[in-house]
């Protein structure tokens, strides 16, 4: 099992034992917060699990049917993941306006805080995992998932916070406040979740940063006279350039296709931890439509 994949289940498993400890205990307070809180753990089994199914899918090897693989089933996911966090925080934003308005109390005080300190515990522990797994594989779906626990990990601080004031001051409207607060978090972390997730399924090009180096790598070889069509991309793991090289026409075949390998392998030193994919065209001269 690959270190993706090994994430995913970790998560899910996590994600198992919150619920359990989270709904018991909301049920039974009657707390929007942690009710709420008891929710998007269940939500984040359903994601886990699609997650596990969409690194499976992205893994897999290019065929006659899908050249270029599967890859952006990983920014599908992330779009359905960011979907389904939204949805849970319209809920969660639903669930602390009818605490205020009904003026709903909160009880069993003690377990609810014990319960959420177990939560950022575990919650804060996977997303150290999760972090971890983003470094070393570029994997766009573990990264949602981080995303994910690290804003499960606010909300269930800022849930302990809001238990801990009503259990000092016996404010019980404060629950229905923070369940308002964190879910308005939560909705704005979704969005860019949804926003990165869209941006890759209509291959927005790769990072402003990394295109300027790539400029300078092939403007730097001193056989190249020029260079045009320059285009960039992202596919799960896998970053795509195109371009047109320009050099003389006395120029080799070997010698001009050395030269394009050695821009290839200048590169992929950019970012070593995602597969590359090049193309690159051999132009004897500049036939950019953009040249005098």
């Amino acid at each position: 099992m690959t270190l993706q994949k090994s994430a995913t289940v970790v998560a899910s498993v996590v994600a198992g034992i919150l619920v359990i400890i989270k709904l018991l205990v909301g049920i039974m307070s009657g707390s929007a917060a942690v009710l709420a809180s008891a929710i998007d753990s269940i939500l984040d089994i359903a994601v886990s699990m699609f997650n596990y199914f969409a690194i499976s899918k992205a893994e897999k090897a290019p065929s006659e049917k899908f050249n270029y693989g599967l890859g952006k089933i990983e920014a599908l996911a992330a779009v359905i993941e960011g979907t389904i966090i939204t949805i849970s925080g319209l809920f969660i934003f639903y669930k602390g306006l009818m605490n205020i308005l009904h003026h709903q109390r909160i009880e069993y005080l003690g377990p609810s805080i014990a319960v959420m300190i177990v939560s950022i515990i575990l919650t804060g522990g996977l997303v150290l995992f999760l972090n971890h797994v983003y470094k070393k594989t570029k994997n766009m779906v573990v990264k949602s998932d981080a995303l994910h626990y690290k804003t499960d990990l606010y909300s269930n601080s800022a849930v302990l916070l809001s238990l801990a004031i009503i259990y000092f001051t016996g404010w019980h409207w404060i629950d229905g406040v923070f369940g308002i607060a964190i879910a308005l978090y939560i909705i704005k972390e979704a969005f860019e979740l949804i926003k990165e997730g869209t941006l890759m399924l209509l291959d927005v090009a790769l990072d402003e940063e990394i295109v300027e180096k790539i400029k300078q790598i092939i403007s730097s070889q001193p056989e190249v006279t020029a260079y045009h069509y320059l285009r960039t991309r992202r596919s799960g793991d896998t970053n795509f350039v195109d371009v047109h090289v320009v050099f003389t026409p006395e120029i080799s075949l070997m010698d001009a296709h050395s030269v394009s390998d050695r821009i290839e392998e200048q590169i992929k030193r950019l970012d070593p931890n995602s597969k590359w994919h090049f193309t690159i065209h051999l132009d004897p001269y500049d036939d950019s439509p953009h040249k005098d």
